[in-house]
């Protein structure tokens, strides 16, 4: 008696010829791979010679690495990953910049010769869930367009390049894909480390939940593929060595040149001709109001409830008429994100109940120049990353540096003190009530601890990017002795 009828076979092999067909499709039409040697490009040059035409033109062959940068997110927010394209491209690589085009990507990047954008399509709305019930059902979904998306954009509309310099997190899918891409393209990967997607997941889910142990276990497994790792911190690279048992180059961010103080008639230009200060302009420019800006993605690793909290405390002192007077405030909020309206109607519901009499808060969306002009027109900035694996560092305060601006920041985590110099060119707190005696502090007796502070923010200001990047990316990829 047969063990298996023939219809059971004959569906076997149906499926085996199908299967069969696609493997011998994938493999017909697996991406090119990377061949250096057409990694050159003809460069025009003149001559004039004795017997020839005079401005005879020559051809001089010069190799050009090509490098991939890849970020599976919106490149007008990835300044990091900006800056990375901008370096290569610099040092007279061609670069490939690689991600979501959702916002406004700068024009030094757009206009540049050697960068050419790659945009990934954008998951549907459908697939963009917040909520944490939904989050749990549609995630799969959105990984599985990710993955083919991500596969077709680096595969197919890229260029075979020599590196790729991927951003992580987020993690899933990008390590599993890139990875793939530079097995069959024969290209090096770089994982450029942000965070710990794991750490990020557990903010939404829980350090316990299996989704996250399971995240852990993929980015351990997933970064010992990569040539190299650069990470933005100190902290980071031991975290690296200690769990991931990977040996890491410390990267540490800073400012894009565009992020410069301002002097005193930029400032009230400025000031006068932005919608959100124009009003208030001379009385900042007077010292009798002060201007606090924070720039936010509205998610979970930021508590803003920390800030309003702070500012109706501040408000109820500076009504008390205290024989130090303060200042009257206005925060200015910049960015988008999943929890700006649940702030929104918190802040209209404090004005309501009249806890905001000294204190006026605005959001605003800004173009990458007017943020940069904003921070060097402000007096104060403010952080309210907790970072979820301790051992980030939040790029705003580095703008901020860059534009002379002192910060008070959450300090509570391991990898604060690389950035900030406490009592130097900014000051931490971990509470509600210690952000409010700062901003008394700081702001009472006509802000002379937070000229000191200035001081040593523009110090600060004065360290770029290039002079990090070039002796630590550049000589990896061998731009740098």
């Amino acid at each position: 008696m047969a063990i298996f009828s023939r219809p059971f076979l004959d569906f076997v092999l149906a499926v085996a010829v199908i299967l069969s067909l696609i493997l011998t499709l994938l493999l017909i039409n697996l991406p090119e791979q990377y061949n250096p040697d057409h990694d050159h490009e003809q460069e025009q040059g003149s001559s004039s010679h004795a017997g020839t035409q005079a401005n005879s033109t020559r051809r001089h062959p010069r190799t050009v690495v090509s490098v991939q940068v890849v970020v599976l997110g919106d490149l007008g927010r990835s300044p990091r990953m900006q800056y990375h394209a901008l370096s290569i491209a610099n040092h007279g690589a061609s670069v490939d910049f690689i991600g979501y085009r959702e916002s406004e990507v700068p024009e030094n990047i757009t206009s540049n010769p050697r960068i050419r954008i790659v945009p990934i399509a954008a998951p549907p709305k459908l697939l963009q869930a917040s909520n944490k019930l939904l989050f749990s059902l549609v995630a799969p979904l959105k990984v599985l367009w990710q993955i083919w998306s991500l596969y077709y954009v680096l595969g197919y509309r890229a260029k075979a390049a020599k590196w790729m310099l991927v951003q992580n997190p987020p993690s899933i899918p990008t390590l599993a894909i890139a990875f793939f891409i530079c097995f069959i393209r024969n290209t090096k990967l770089i994982i450029d480390w942000h965070n710990f997607g794991y750490s990020i997941l557990a903010l939404k889910l829980g350090e316990s939940h299996p989704l996250v142990r399971i995240s852990k276990i993929y980015e351990i497994t997933f970064s010992k593929t990569a040539n190299a790792h650069f990470t933005v911190t100190n902290a980071m690279s031991r975290i690296l060595k200690k769990s991931f048992n990977e040996e890491a180059l410390t990267l540490h961010d800073r400012p894009a040149s565009h992020f410069r103080p301002f002097t005193p008639q930029q400032r009230t230009s400025f000031l006068e001709q932005l919608p959100e200060t124009s009003q208030d302009a001379l009385a900042i420019v007077l010292g009798k109001t002060r201007l606090l800006v924070s720039s936010t993605s509205w998610t979970a690793d930021e508590d803003f409830t920390l800030l309003l909290s702070a500012l109706v405390e501040y408000s109820a002192k500076a009504a008390a008429n205290n024989t130090r007077q303060l200042p009257k405030l206005l925060v200015i909020i910049t960015g988008k994100g999943p929890q700006k309206q649940y702030y929104l109607s918190q802040i209209a519901k404090l004005n309501s109940e009249g806890k905001l009499s000294n204190v006026s808060i605005r959001t605003a969306w800004l173009s990458i120049s007017d943020y940069a002009s904003l921070l060097g027109s402000a007096d104060l900035g403010v952080s309210l990353h907790t970072s979820s694996s301790g051992v980030d560092l939040p790029m705003k305060v580095v703008d901020m540096f860059g534009a002379g601006l002192p910060v008070v920041g959450w300090s509570k985590f391991e990898a604060w003190p690389e950035l900030v110099t406490e009592g130097v060119n900014g000051r931490g707190f971990g509470s509600a009530n210690e952000l409010c005696d700062l901003l008394v502090e700081l702001f009472r007796d006509m802000g002379v601890k937070l000229s000191e502070l200035r001081e040593g923010a523009i110090i600060e200001s004065k360290r770029k990017w290039d002079d990090e990047w070039d002796p630590v990316a550049g000589r990896l990829l061998g731009f740098v002795d």
